[in-house]
């Protein structure tokens, strides 16, 4: 299991009003440490600075069981930083110093594409798709990964503050979208791309659907509000939040969600997923996402599928 992209540091505020913890983090990454919880085998192709959180950043993927041979190292751009904010709901903001750095210079020759042949799924978002170096890496990726015959998956993991035009920002998701096998997007994201602020949870499912027919999963997850996951034929399935009135960090839930219903279709194989496996798979998606809201950061915290299926069976 490949991701390309982002990987950064998550400057976290510790809670005592002043200190702030440096925890690696970026959503490609997320979703690939969720993954290695769920015992796949996972690589990233990504790029950091030539500084102390590049280091920090390969040593987490070490802890995390994901391979960090295909990181590039920039000696040139820092480390991309985001500075995270929860509120009293733990729901969390974000602010970004990225325009110089290392992520986005990841270029076409850091990407590798007989390994990406050999891979089994690709992941992405958008953000690796915000300039031109970046794009064109992705793009690359993207097209071994088809030509592989690998499984596409897709988070359009919006940041508004990074990118200059929120025009392009549409039709670079929508160049996702249209590639992706697997989707896990945002009800607030559907609406930005369907440019409709009122749609529900079934409607935008429902447009995505007709919109982009190559879609074989589809998440559609509503913060607190819950989750809808669907297949083409079937039922969408509803899932209410793990309680959420005791979340403290938000940051990474939706990273950990995905992981979860793609490691749920990549589990199905060829077998198509019917109304109980989708319920199955987004019970336990949420359950992961709800006690990762009870941590703080992201990456080091996402809870094992021992802890997820304790934590399910006894749900507050």
């Amino acid at each position: 299991m490949l991701a390309v992209g982002e990987a950064l540091i998550d400057l976290t505020s510790a809670g005592d009003g002043g200190t702030f913890l440096a925890l690696p983090g970026g959503a490609p990454l997320n979703v690939l440490g969720m993954l290695s919880r769920l015992g796949r085998k996972t690589a990233l192709i990504g790029k950091v600075g030539r500084d102390a959180f590049g280091r920090r950043i390969g040593g987490a993927l070490v802890k995390n069981g994901i391979d960090g041979a295909f990181l590039s190292v920039d000696p040139i751009h820092p480390t991309t930083l985001a500075v995270v904010s929860t509120d009293e709901k733990g729901e969390r903001s974000f602010a970004f110093y990225r325009e110089d750095g290392a992520d986005r210079f990841l270029c076409p020759a850091d990407v590798d594409a007989d390994l990406i042949k050999r891979a089994r799924a690709l992941h992405f978002g958008s953000l690796s798709l915000t300039h031109q170096e970046n794009r064109l890496a992705t793009e690359k990726a993207l097209s071994a990964a088809k030509t592989a015959g690998a499984v596409v998956s897709f988070d359009p993991n919006l940041r508004p503050l990074l990118w200059r035009d929120l025009a392009y920002a549409r039709r670079q998701i929508d160049f996702g979208m249209q590639n992706a096998d697997v989707v896990k997007i945002s009800l607030d994201e559907a609406r930005f791309l369907l440019r409709d602020d009122a749609l529900s949870l079934s409607a935008s499912a429902a447009s995505l659907f007709s919109r982009y027919p190559g879609i074989r999963l589809l998440s559609v997850t509503d913060g607190q509000n819950g989750s809808l996951v669907a297949v083409p034929g079937v039922e969408p399935v509803f899932t209410p939040a793990f309680s959420p009135e005791k979340a403290i960090d938000t940051t990474g839930c939706g990273d950990c969600f995905c992981a979860c219903m793609l490691d749920a279709f990549l589990s199905a194989g060829r077998r198509d997923l019917s109304g109980a496996d989708l319920a199955s798979a987004a019970a336990f998606a949420a359950a992961a996402a709800g006690l990762l809201s009870r941590r703080k950061g992201a990456l080091d915290s996402m809870p094992t599928k021992e802890e997820i299926k304790a934590f399910a069976n006894v749900r507050p």
